[in-house]
């Protein structure tokens, strides 16, 4: 994990949320509507903590947990900013596979929304996810994002020489049935593991919890920038986030979406 670690201590993951705005916007979304209307809440792998600072301001009690030391410091230091302190039972350095500081049964919800891009065994994948079980109560609903892998397949294709080891069809065919990806240019996105989409039900299933949706979280990610120039020029832009939105949850859609939110309930 210390190339995940020395990714994100170079990457600005709060500023990808802002530059891919609709991500935050559709996941906040669905987050919102099947919270309940309090509660303790963990965001394990929170980054810099968006989704954290997010839940404060609606009046959650969170604690947020990460493996980057530097993404904890800047996450407190945005709730400083924010005024949010106060709303924040701790800010803890952790990696999503060993929680041990945590009780069991201790949150009413937990978010996992970075841990499975970067678990590439399956082992730990499992290991992972029945600690987000452990540290859940009984009834409490769990959001779990993933990656595509199909999506990466077609972005490979598209930008092969954007995504190297990706930029031939021997590799890419190996990635088809692995879903491992790391990538050969250094400084890029770190050691990833991408799903295929009918795995991630089951999956999770499999690790005690009830599925309740699956949805794109970026559906939008095909649209180009000059897509979204047209839209903003016309002023309709918060019509297409709003359609965004309201069709992210087509199964028809999963395909098109670099990422993926699975919404569950711990049984």
């Amino acid at each position: 994990m210390n190339k995940v670690i020395s990714y994100y201590n170079q990457f600005d993951e709060w500023g990808r949320l802002d530059r891919e705005p609709v991500e935050f916007q559709v996941n906040w979304h669905y987050i919102k509507n099947f919270l309940p209307a309090k509660g303790h809440i963990s965001d394990i792998g929170a980054g810099p903590g968006k989704y954290s600072m997010e839940l404060a301001k609606h009046g959650y009690n969170v604690t947020l947990a990460d493996l980057s030391p530097r993404l904890v410091d800047l996450a407190k230091e945005k709730a400083i900013e924010q005024d949010l302190s106060y709303k924040f039972n701790n800010f803890m350095v952790a990696d999503a596979r060993e929680l041990r500081m945590l009780d069991s049964d201790q949150f009413d919800a937990s978010l996992m929304l970075g841990p499975m891009y970067h678990i590439q065994d399956e082992s730990d994948r499992i290991k992972a996810i029945n600690e987000l079980n452990r540290i859940t109560k009984r009834g409490g609903l769990v959001f779990v994002a993933f990656m595509s892998r199909i999506r990466h397949i077609f972005t490979s294709l598209l930008y092969p020489k954007h995504w190297k080891p990706n930029d031939n069809m021997e590799t890419i065919n190996h990635f088809s049935q692995k879903g491992c990806f790391d990538h050969s240019d250094e400084g890029r996105f770190t050691g990833a593991y991408y799903f295929n989409i009918e795995k991630i039900r089951p999956f999770m299933e499999s690790q005690g919890f009830e599925s309740l949706e699956l949805l794109g979280s970026n559906v939008g990610a095909i649209l180009t920038e000059e897509s979204w120039s047209y839209w903003e020029e016309k002023g309709e832009e918060k019509e297409v986030i709003k359609f965004l939105i309201d069709k992210a949850a087509d199964p028809y859609l999963l395909g098109i979406s670099t990422h993926l939110l699975y919404i569950g309930r711990k049984k």
